[in-house]
């Protein structure tokens, strides 16, 4: 397992179980490490591969509360790495009420690679990021970014200004549809608006292949149709079951999509 260089001093390793990004970011004198992967034993192996690339001192984002991004937390957070762990509060909140032994029955019987999820820890981030905090990793700084609600209510992106990259969580999906299940269909639009303001030349997904902002403007065509598209049908009385055969996903993408804008339309949704 290894770090692939991106840009310069970004390296972007592509895990397979679930196919999820880990972006590092080296300054002169500290490194971020975006996201941590899904248990210990991940997270062990990604301390290994980080190690074989710097010893600087390490901070941690997590884009997102999904295990598969910030399960790997207790890893670096305690000696040698000793990391500050930054998320939006939003995040924060779901990781505390995180049940490993729930999504172990729930993912483990159909994905190799995820036997020790039960008996992971879950280390919550100790550093909010409400809207947007920039990090000087000595001759460079990262800004994190909080862009709005989209694939969750706390998602933050990570911006490398001297790079032009933009780690992006899963905001972005390369390997798959957009996942929308807890998401947020009405605004994620504008979240990736706000991340294109920011006019990367290379986007880290969550999941899949490093790819460009043609890819992501792509992306937010499709997102910005399948808003209007539940925003129309709402306010015309159709029911969620027609709109999810007209989303162009397939089905099971298609209904979460509707069930969760339906729900902001209605005001269901916290």
């Amino acid at each position: 397992m290894s770090f692939v260089e991106v840009a310069d001093r970004v390296f972007v390793l592509r895990y397979p179980v679930l196919d999820v990004n880990v972006t590092l970011v080296v300054g002169d004198e500290r490194a971020l490490l975006v996201d941590t992967l899904a248990t210990t034993a991940q997270a062990r192996e990604l301390a290994a591969a980080v190690t074989a690339l710097t010893d600087r001192p390490l901070a941690v984002l997590n884009t997102h509360h999904h295990f598969d991004h910030c399960f790997g937390n207790a890893v670096f957070a305690a000696p040698p790495f000793s990391a500050p762990v930054y998320a939006h509060p939003e995040t924060i909140a779901f990781l505390a009420a995180a049940d490993p032994t729930e999504l172990w029955r729930e993912w483990a019987p159909t994905h190799a690679g995820l036997d020790d999820l039960r008996t992971t820890s879950v280390r919550l981030p100790d550093r909010h990021v409400v809207r947007e905090e920039t990090l000087d990793l000595g001759g460079r700084r990262v800004v994190l970014l909080h862009p709005g609600r989209g694939h969750t209510a706390g998602d933050v992106v990570a911006h490398v200004p001297d790079a032009a990259v933009v780690v992006a969580g899963d905001l972005v999906e390369e390997s798959g549809p957009p996942q929308f299940e807890g998401g947020y269909p009405l605004e994620w639009p504008a979240a990736v608006t706000a991340l294109l303001a920011l006019d990367p030349r290379i986007v880290v997904p969550g999941h899949g292949a490093v790819c460009d902002a043609a890819f992501v403007h792509g992306q937010h065509d499709e997102l910005a149709a399948l808003s209007w598209l539940i925003r129309e049908a709402h306010a015309d009385g159709v029911p969620a079951d027609e709109v999810v055969r007209k989303c162009g996903y397939e089905f099971e993408t298609a209904a979460a999509a509707v069930a969760r804008g339906y729900a902001e339309l209605d005001d269901a949704m916290l």
